[in-house]
């Protein structure tokens, strides 16, 4: 007796089926313990979905479907909650990122400081294409809309670091070599 062919219907993938997949599909013992203290630390486990996703992200490298499912398993909440939760904010990084993946905001209070003209220059320097991880795997970048400085901007977060107070040419390059030599903190780390 034969199996039947797969069915071939050429549908297109759910959202979730086209995130990229990430080296593990569990987590780690550590992290999956740490996710369980923490939501004992709340009345309801779906109150832990959003720093639950930050341990996940920070053990798996990125928001991967996988690290969002294993968040659900851990929490013993839906998994859809789970999706919509991680999908809906730009905080969790849903592809890998460089060893050093730099933000800078280009909102109005920043692009008005010059902001644009910063993330275009650190794009030239690092030579990366924004959404794009550098061959070395060492850079990403990203423009995003805020990061709560706007009173001092152009700001500038690398990692979960925010360098605000007037981030000049000058000011990028310091950032720039302390994340080489090592003094900034790598990704998930």
């Amino acid at each position: 007796m034969s199996l039947p062919e797969p069915e071939t219907s050429g549908r297109p993938l759910a959202p979730g089926e086209r995130l990229p997949l990430g080296e593990r599909s569990t987590l780690s013992p550590g992290a999956e313990e740490a996710i369980g203290a923490l939501a004992a630390k709340y009345p309801e486990p779906l109150a832990a979905t959003l720093p639950a996703l930050y341990l996940a992200q920070e053990d798996m490298g990125f928001t991967s479907l996988a690290a969002m499912k294993e968040v659900a398993r851990v929490l013993r909440i839906p998994e859809g909650h789970v999706y919509g939760v991680a999908t809906f904010y730009t905080m969790y990084q849903k592809k890998p990122v460089g060893c050093f993946h730099l933000q800078v905001c280009t909102n109005l209070c920043c692009a008005l400081r010059g902001g644009a003209q910063l993330f275009q220059r650190l794009c030239e320097r690092l030579a990366v294409h924004p959404g794009e991880v550098s061959p070395d795997g060492l850079w990403s970048v990203e423009e995003v809309e805020c990061l709560g400085s706007c009173g001092s901007g152009p700001c500038l977060q690398v990692n979960q670091e925010t360098y605000d107070e007037f981030v000049d040419e000058a000011r990028l390059d310091r950032i720039i070599e302390a994340c080489r030599r090592g003094d900034v903190a790598e990704w998930g780390k």
